[in-house]
């Protein structure tokens, strides 16, 4: 039961891990990562604390095409730290998951950020364990369909994730700074050029 922090907008590549905390999302991704499709989109930070649910999910019908894995420090991702330590997101150890949805084949992004007590990412589209040992970028090319809520991976620990979708794509109802998301729960809803301004069916879940 993750907690979400407000969603906003990627604005000439700069997102924010806390207000006036900007970071790159290039960086964020790694060097060998486009993330031009992610330009303009919407993007979600998830924070899951040590006493929370610590695995995630597919957000909808997808195939998971690509991972990237960085290693890197584990400062601790409570509120505290996210307004102390620039760019604390792309110091940490995390695991970039490119997808595209099967629905209509738009690119979507979990970045999986590790932290203190968490120096593990598992995932179960590859038979490997992803720890501090790894130096990156070590890229994984995979080509995994996933279903709608089907459990992708998991940390040893409390963590952080970070959805990003592109231009398209608005907040579901009830999902706001703070709010606590269940499995299953809405968390992005797909905004049709024909409809525009009106919600169309929910693509992506909670992770």
């Amino acid at each position: 039961m993750p907690s979400s922090a407000p969603a906003a907008t990627v604005q000439a590549g700069r997102v924010y891990q806390a207000k006036g905390y900007p970071y790159r999302i290039d960086e964020l991704f790694g060097p060998t990562q486009d993330t031009r499709p992610f330009e303009g989109g919407r993007y979600v930070t998830l924070r899951l604390t040590s006493a929370m649910y610590h695995r995630f999910h597919a957000p909808d019908d997808a195939v998971l095409e690509h991972v990237t894995y960085l290693s890197g420090d584990t400062w601790n991702v409570n509120p505290i730290a996210l307004a102390r330590v620039e760019r604390l997101f792309c110091r940490n150890e995390r695991a970039v998951l490119r997808l595209r949805l099967a629905p209509g084949g738009q690119p979507v992004a979990i970045v999986a950020v590790a932290a203190v007590l968490v120096a593990s990412i598992r995932l179960h589209a590859l038979d490997v364990l992803l720890h501090l040992r790894w130096r990156g970028p070590n890229e994984m090319p995979c080509d995994a369909p996933v279903r709608r809520g089907q459990e992708m991976g998991w940390f040893e620990h409390g963590s952080t994730l970070i959805v990003f979708v592109p231009p398209g794509f608005e907040m579901a109802q009830g999902v706001g700074p703070g709010s606590r998301l269940r499995m299953g729960q809405p968390l992005l809803r797909r905004v049709p050029p024909s409809t525009a301004g009106h919600a169309a069916a929910t693509p992506s879940a909670a992770p």
